[in-house]
């Protein structure tokens, strides 16, 4: 439901402080953005983004990834968010679409990192 990502300010190594602004869908075929800081950052590893609201409603949300062995690797995804039902259920349904999106092609791709798959037997 991300149509694009833009820059506006790249923050450290790690992506602190980087200043992002996300194109996305809503319901009914309307476009949203939103203005994101990237706090938190550990490299490969997490990082915290607050959605920047003009009213003061800022939303929170956090993307973690914690290794558990070879070919296993959790990942936790929350947001915080104050908002309309109908727009909090349409953007849920399709976080949780592209997160599984995303297990499914890693499962299916282990050479994107080979430093975290099985060696061949």
């Amino acid at each position: 439901m991300v149509d694009r990502v833009d820059i506006l300010w790249p923050g450290d190594a790690d992506h602190n402080g980087r200043l992002r602004r996300v194109w996305f869908k809503l319901p009914g075929g309307r476009t949203g953005a939103s203005l994101e800081l990237v706090t938190e950052a550990v490299a490969n590893r997490r990082h915290t983004y607050t959605m920047l609201a003009r009213d003061g409603n800022d939303h929170l949300g956090h993307v973690r990834l914690e290794p558990l062995g070879p070919n296993r690797t959790m990942l936790y995804f929350d947001e915080e968010a104050d908002m309309d039902p109908e727009v909090y259920a349409f953007i849920n349904k399709h976080n949780e679409e592209h997160l599984r999106a995303a297990s499914d092609y890693l499962t299916r791709h282990p050479e994107y990192r080979p430093d975290l798959a099985d060696p061949p037997s």
